[in-house]
């Protein structure tokens, strides 16, 4: 389950929470707008499920109490991914990921290091500019469903 969002920052608690598809519908997709980039998320989703994704972290101001984000950013476990066969937008991080946000509403990353911290993304995604650290969500892939 989910931990309720902080009522100071609209943030979720610091730390990395599992929770299932049905958990992050439930959670973040209270408008239609929301209810959109959930849908362009599944389509990432179903698209790492695949070519054998097993875990996805999300993040940005789609975890959080605003709502109209902009956007979503994941990432996702490569650890016996077949990338032969995933489709290449979800590798295309040129142009500001254009090509991810126009096909999925949103950004994705293999989970390897981001390259000017040097942090694998999944805890990049945790470091908040201004305020310290934040939390993020981490959905098995098996349970969208």
């Amino acid at each position: 389950m989910l931990p309720p969002f902080d009522p100071d920052t609209g943030r979720l608690p610091v730390g990395v929470h599992e929770a299932t598809w049905d958990e992050v519908v439930e959670r973040f997709g209270w408008n239609p707008r929301r209810r959109q980039l959930l849908d362009g998320f599944a389509d990432a989703v179903d698209a790492l499920t695949e070519v054998g994704c097993r875990r996805v972290w999300l993040n940005g101001s789609f975890v959080t109490a605003k709502d109209e984000p902009a956007d979503f950013d994941a990432c996702w476990d490569s650890e016996g991914v077949d990338l032969d066969a995933l489709d290449p937008v979800l590798l295309d991080l040129s142009n500001g990921r254009a090509a991810q946000k126009a096909r999925f509403g949103g950004e994705l990353f293999p989970n390897v290091a981001e390259a000017d911290s040097g942090l694998s993304f999944s805890d990049f995604f945790q470091n908040e500019r201004d305020t310290g650290r934040k939390g993020i969500v981490v959905m098995s892939i098996g349970g969208k469903q």
